[in-house]
């Protein structure tokens, strides 16, 4: 029985690491950069951008 668990153990080892590894590969792709930069702009952007100043 505890075999099986050690087998586990490293099986998910490597599956989260490989989930590691391709969360960091999509991340850095370029095809992602302009969606990104767009994002990186959003604590920016003019939120009155309808003609209306909203004050609070």
């Amino acid at each position: 029985m505890e075999q099986i668990f050690d087998s586990a153990s490293s099986v998910m080892t490597v599956v989260s690491f490989i989930t590691f590894m391709g969360i960091v590969a999509w991340a850095y792709a370029r095809r992602n950069q302009p969606g990104f930069a767009r994002a990186a702009q959003l604590p920016f952007a003019d939120d009155s951008a309808d003609g209306e100043d909203r004050h609070v």
